[in-house]
């Protein structure tokens, strides 16, 4: 059998590998749903597909974050007989909408010009204005077409100035010539006018070199889909029984901008395909030519090892320097028998007394730990599915599936650590800390996205998420993760309260004047820096993934960045515990979620800077859906990091002082 990923994909993937050695051999199956298909010609045999079925998605633009479904644009409707496929839920929450096209394609069947439908709008018609309107608006903020052959996306190519091929997902649906700026026709008829792409060149290639497969007899006949790519064109058509697709016809059909009374306006849509052989490219590497001209990715993949070099390099020298000093503290301590010795009256050994005694808010930093457990879970195993193949590109809406059903599932671990926290705490009140545990962080989550839902559905935008799927969200925030929290609760609280090292004195000790350095705000700050220096290279690529579509497959690069950002977030809060500790400064719970959480600030100050400098949204509704679901991905991702650093120093505060001699 055949690969399924392209090679990019798997080059990507190898580094992720080498992580996880034990399952290494993957490639002898097909995940399902993305199998091959063989075609071949109409009539030759029952075993291969004749028809090419083209499938429309949903319009989006760099310069609006509201998308609009195929049919708002009063496209070419298909006939009512075809049915759309069936979408997953990570394709219906990020709102893509596959629906089938009025194109009809055959296997090897060229054809020159073919009339696809016909739209007529007259100035009689009160919606024909509103219509153009829609379209007009459309084109001046430059929407996208998305289509899909075969499970691939249809592209759109042109030569860059080096000569090289740039291939990118989609094409424009017109274009707007305006004085001193032509945004797509090299020379428009005239300025300041609209243009619709109403004809589309489709040149499908295919491969026919894997004849061992599935027989001789397919060698001439037969093939398999390798690569759609699309030129569109503005055609006016003179003779509508004689229509002239040609490149010879230059004339372009202008939109109108309004209609007058018993004015009469029409848009002929039409579209030419031809087949192309190609053996040279086999189909387990068909993405290759897409994911290898994806924009931005010319920043060569030696500064994305470059980072990860100084990041690993400054994280062992500080494991270095923690290491050295401590071990010279623990003997210097471990050698005084006389507690009044002059030497024991300073550093971190002062505050044995006090160092574990419950914070304020103890409730509260409980809950967010366990929401953070079930974050840090989530996203350690959907990245390892990732890297893996098994959410590729070519999967659509697979990697948000993964997402949120993982962290449906993962209830359990975050009501047992919530319950451990919080019962070591000395909480009493189990019930509110099981309620909020599986309502809090969910609800703040599902509260920001039904907001942003009632926007786009306000602008009818085809991002919506449907009202029963809501209720099935709701369902399985409700009916699965609420009780899986209940389960992992009771089996926290059943266990004892953990046994602290040292014991608390009943009265606090007094906490002696900090230094600018050492005082927490300050601290909190600067142990945000490394860890985000850590993600920002990959962070551009995954907002570009998010906001400019385009298709992210790093993800094998993505999932060191994942290990080297666990690593860095735990050694620098370490390294800020113990000099606080050193000051005599007791109060390290908050302020250890707080220290490397506090990286998810500097992720919100670099959104905003991608927003200012890389897009284009002007309008306020797609502003405000912008930073909308940016606070979703922050207040995660403060979950996510604070938790990290929580639990690092929890561990190195039980561990140095349950070495260090305490009278």
């Amino acid at each position: 059998m055949q690969k399924i990923c392209p090679r990019t994909m798997y080059l990507t993937s190898s580094l992720c590998i080498l992580l996880l050695w034990h399952v290494t051999n993957i490639e002898a199956f097909y995940l399902p749903g993305l199998a091959p298909v063989n075609y071949c010609q109409k009539g030759y045999s029952d075993t291969c597909k004749a028809e090419v079925l083209l499938y429309v998605n949903r319009l989006n633009t760099e310069e609006s974050v509201i998308p609009y479904e195929y049919n708002y644009f009063d496209f070419c409707q298909p006939d009512a007989d075809r049915k759309s496929p069936v979408e997953n839920l990570g394709q219906v929450v990020f709102g893509e909408r596959i629906r089938p096209s009025p194109y009809i394609l055959e296997f090897m069947k060229n054809i020159s010009c073919k009339e696809v439908c016909k739209k007529e709008y007259s100035g009689n018609d009160p919606s024909a204005n509103r219509r153009l309107s829609i379209l007009r608006k459309g084109i001046t903020l430059n929407y996208k077409h998305h289509w899909i052959v075969d499970n691939m996306p249809v592209t759109s190519c042109y030569e860059t100035e080096d000569s090289k091929q740039y291939c990118t997902t989609g094409f424009q649906m017109g274009c707007f010539a305006r004085d001193g700026r032509d945004t797509c026709l090299r020379s428009p008829d005239r300025q300041n006018a609209y243009y619709i792409y109403n004809h589309v060149d489709l040149t499908i290639t295919y491969h026919s070199g894997e004849q061992e497969e599935w027989g001789n007899k397919f060698k001439s006949n037969g093939g398999r889909i390798i690569s759609v790519k699309v030129v569109p064109r503005s055609i006016y058509h003179k003779d509508e029984r004689n229509l002239d697709c040609s490149p010879q016809n230059t004339k372009t059909l202008e939109l109108k901008t309004s209609l007058k009374s018993d004015e009469k306006y029409e848009i002929i849509y039409t579209y030419a395909v031809t087949f192309v052989q190609n053996n040279a490219v086999k189909w387990s590497s068909r993405w290759d030519y897409i994911l290898e001209s994806m924009p931005h990715t010319n920043i060569q993949w030696f500064s994305i090892l470059n980072s990860l070099v100084i990041v690993l390099f400054l994280s062992g020298m500080v494991a270095m320097i923690m290491l050295r000093t401590l071990h010279k503290d623990i003997a210097r301590y471990n050698q005084i028998d006389s507690g009044e010795d002059a030497q024991a009256k300073f550093g971190w050994k002062l505050v044995h007394g006090d160092v574990f005694r419950p914070p304020r808010k103890g409730m509260l930093l409980s809950v967010l730990l366990g929401s953070g457990v079930q974050v840090f879970f989530m996203t350690l195993v959907t990245l390892a599915f990732a890297c893996l193949g098994f959410l590729s590109p070519a999967n659509r809406g697979a990697l948000m599936t993964c997402a949120m059903v993982l962290y449906v599932l993962l209830g359990s671990p975050a009501g047992y650590v919530s319950a451990r926290i919080y019962k070591s705490f000395g909480g009493e009140k189990w019930k509110s800390n099981v309620l909020l545990t599986s309502m809090l962080s969910p609800g703040i989550v599902f509260g920001l996205f039904f907001v942003m839902n009632l926007v786009l559905w306000s602008k009818g935008s085809s991002a919506a998420v449907p009202f029963s799927t809501l209720v099935g969200l709701l369902a399985l925030w409700l009916l699965v993760s609420v009780p899986l929290t209940f389960v992992g609760a009771f089996f926290g609280f059943r266990k004892r309260a953990l046994e602290h090292p040292v014991r608390t004195n009943q009265i606090p000790r007094l906490i002696p004047e900090q230094s600018i350095y050492t005082q927490p705000v300050p601290g909190i700050v600067m142990g945000g820096v490394l860890p985000f220096g850590c993600i920002f290279i990959q962070l551009f690529f995954i907002l570009n993934s998010i906001w400019s579509s385009q298709m992210y497959y790093m993800f094998g690069f993505l999932f060191l960045v994942f290990i080297i950002l666990v690593i860095t977030c735990a050694e620098t809060t370490i390294l800020l515990c113990y000099f606080h500790l050193c000051a005599e400064d007791y109060h390290w719970w908050w302020r250890s979620y707080l220290t490397s959480g506090f990286t998810a600030v500097y992720l919100f100050l670099y959104c905003c800077h991608y927003f200012f400098t890389k897009l284009q949204i002007e309008d306020a509704a797609s502003a405000f859906l912008y930073f909308g679901y940016t606070l979703i991905m922050v207040f995660l991702f403060n979950l996510l990091t604070g938790t990290i650093g929580f639990f690092a120093c929890f561990w190195f505060i039980r561990k140095i002082y349950s070495v260090v001699k305490v009278d």
